[in-house]
Order: structure tokens, then sequence, then C-alpha cells
């Protein structure tokens, strides 16, 4: 590399040709980016040049010797090309917060971007639309990343499985920006929006096949009834879900007996437990406690 190309990729082309770069390299450094999974800002010159179909020195030429003027062009055309955390991290953050802030429905291609300091083209390009961010947002948010991780441990007692479950499920679901609460909303208020239907479909799906696996194993083993896999799932998750996400209102109305979260594990604990067992051991619930939730 000679002193004077590479001064051009670091960016200190001063002094240097300002041209107008050509639709056709403008182009091709999008695409880099896009296969690339970075910022058209952190893809090498070396890359883009091959993109193109020319070599590193003719793309440099091209140019006017400044890699500064690419980005200012891709910038023009309405990509952000990057230099800040990448696009999709910022996307993703952008999105949790405007739907913990004001709803799923509210939360348009159009705000996230403005909120992301993005295009919406970057957007589409690098989640391939809004159900794609949407599908994103709910991996990186959601506890289905916290679920699979307690269930790939070994488990043995039922019950203090779904104790420490439920333990799991209660700091997850309890965590700022509160995604998964306006999702809920989201599914309740309009169950067959098209929105909906793509992120209920995902989800579901997700989730189920991290809980289906470890109820079915507990079926094998005698564990649990043989009950609908589905059906199951939605017995374990539903008590906790439900009181996780109205709690906060709760104690906003000063209700004088609302146990603390631990006591609240284990109490479902045990219900669920004596629900679907197979011949269930009683156990004792906690005593109720009226100190404030620890989160």
């Amino acid at each position: 590399m000679t002193r004077e190309e590479d001064a051009a990729e670091s960016g200190n082309g001063a002094g240097l040709r300002d041209p107008t770069v050509a639709a056709d390299l403008v182009d091709a450094a999008v695409r880099a980016a896009v296969v690339l999974g970075k910022d058209v800002a952190d893809v090498p010159v070396a890359a883009i040049a091959t993109e193109a179909g020319i070599s590193r020195s003719t793309l440099l030429r091209r140019l006017g010797g400044s890699r500064a003027a690419l980005d200012a062009a891709v910038r023009s055309a309405g990509v952000d090309p990057g230099g800040q955390p990448p696009v999709r991290v910022r996307a993703l953050e952008a999105t949790a917060a405007l739907i913990s802030e004001s709803g799923l429905a509210s939360t348009t291609l159009d705000a996230v971007a403005a909120r992301a300091e993005c295009s919406v083209f970057s957007l589409h390009a690098a989640f391939g639309g809004r159900d794609g961010l949407m599908h994103s947002v709910f991996e990186r948010y959601s506890p289905i990343r916290d679920f699979e991780e307690f269930f790939n441990h070994p488990h043995d007692d039922l019950h203090d499985t779904v104790l420490a479950f439920y333990r799991v499920m209660a700091q997850a679901l309890s965590r700022e920006p509160r995604v998964v609460p306006a999702l809920f909303a989201e599914t309740f208020a309009r169950p067959h929006s098209p929105a909906t239907q793509s992120l209920v479909g995902h989800a579901g799906s997700r989730m189920l096949a991290v809980l289906g696996s470890w109820i079915e194993s507990q079926i094998g083993e005698g564990k649990i009834r043989g009950l609908p896999v589905p059906l199951l799932a939605q017995q374990l998750l539903a008590p906790m879900v439900f009181h996780v996400f109205t709690r906060p209102a709760a104690e906003k109305s000063a209700m004088p007996s609302l146990p603390d979260i631990d006591t609240v594990c284990d109490v479902f604990a045990d219900a669920f437990v004596r629900a679907v067992a197979v011949d269930p051991q009683p156990t004792t619930p906690a005593t109720p406690k009226t100190s404030k939730t620890r989160r």
C-alpha cells in the first residue's frame, strides 16, 4: 500500500479533489456492506472494489483519492455510512425504546429511522422490513434467551425446576425497556392485524420450541400428565406473565396484601405442580409477605 493510498483509505484525503462519485460505486459499497453485515464506513476499500469489479487502486483513483468522498455520496443517497454504532444496533435500541414508550402500533419505520438517526432504506437493508425488525427486537429483548439458557442446564425435581423458572421469568419480564408487555398489549388489542399475526407466529413458535421440549421430556419421564403441550405451556407461563405485567399498576394502587415476588414464585410453582404433576407431592407454599418486590 502506498503512502497516498494509506492516507486515502483512512479518510485523510484533505486537499484532494472531491469528485462526484458514480452511482455504480455507491451501489457497490452498499451491496458490500449488506454482504459483510457492516456499515459502509466499516467495509474495506478492497471489498468495495471487488464488489464493483475493479481493482482497489482503480477505485481510489475514481474517488479522487479520498474514501471520505464515497461515504459522503452514500449518505447523499439516503444510506447512513456509519462511523457510529452499526445501524442494526441503533435500530434495535430505538425500536425497543419506542415500543416501550408508545406501543407497537406507533413504532413505524419512519419513527425508528428518526430515533436511530438512519434512513428507512438502511432499515430495509438490515432487517428486510418491519416484520424482520420486530422479530429481531423480540429475539433481543424478550426472555426467550433466558429460557433457552435455563433449560440448557439439567434439572431434576419438578417443583424446584418450576420454582427456579418462575424466578427467571420474573426477572426477565421486569427488565426495561418493557418490550414484551407492549407486544402482548398489541396482541390483545389487534389480534387479526398482519403485523400482530407475523410477530405472534414467530414468537409463539420460538417459545413453544423451548418450553415444549422440556414439557415433553417431563411427560416422557412420567412426571407430568400427558396433556396437550401448548396448553401446558400456557398454564406454565400465564400466571407469572399476568402478575408481572399488572404488578406495577397494582403497586401504584397500594394493594395492601400484594406479596413479594419470591412468595409469588413459590405460590405459582406449587399451583402448577399440583395441577399437572403425576401423583404430586403436597408442598407448603410460603406465607405471603407484604414487602415490595425486589427486581
